[in-house]
C-alpha cells in the first residue's frame, strides 16, 4: 500500500465490502475478478481486494494443508476451523470497509503485492 491517503467514495466502500463478504461463499473468485477489473479505477479498492485476495489464497493453503493432514486425521478437525476463522475475518473486513476503513487480516499472507 503507497503512503497516500485513500478517502473511499459510497461505491468504492460497497465494492469493497462485497469483496470480502464474497470470500466467505466464493473463495477467492471474487477478490481476483475485483482486483483484476477495479484495480486502476480506485486505489483503495485495488488495495482492498488484494487484501481479501491474499487471505483467500491464505485460507486456500490452509484447506490444501489440512488435506494433507487428513490422512493422519488430524486435518478433519481443522476443517471447520478454518471456515470458522474464513467467516469471522471477512465478516470483520466487511464491517471495517463499510465505514471506509482499511483493513489487514491478521494471518494473511503477503503473496500479491
Amino acid at each position: 500500500m503507497s503512503t497516500e491517503i485513500m478517502v473511499p467514495n459510497n461505491d468504492d466502500k460497497n465494492i469493497a465490502t462485497v469483496t470480502h463478504l464474497g470470500g466467505t461463499v466464493f473463495s477467492f473468485i471474487p477478490a481476483l475478478i475485483v482486483w483484476i477489473l477495479k484495480k486502476d479505477d480506485s486505489a483503495y479498492i485495488a488495495d482492498q481486494a488484494k487484501e481479501a485476495l491474499n487471505f483467500q489464497i491464505t485460507v486456500l493453503l490452509g484447506y490444501l494443508i489440512a488435506s494433507v493432514l487428513a490422512w493422519v486425521l488430524i486435518g478433519f478437525l481443522l476443517y471447520p476451523i478454518i471456515w470458522v476463522v474464513n467467516v469471522i475475518f471477512c465478516i470483520i473486513a466487511a464491517i471495517a470497509t463499510s465505514k471506509g476503513e482499511t483493513y489487514r487480516y491478521p494471518f494473511a499472507l503477503r503473496l500479491i503485492n
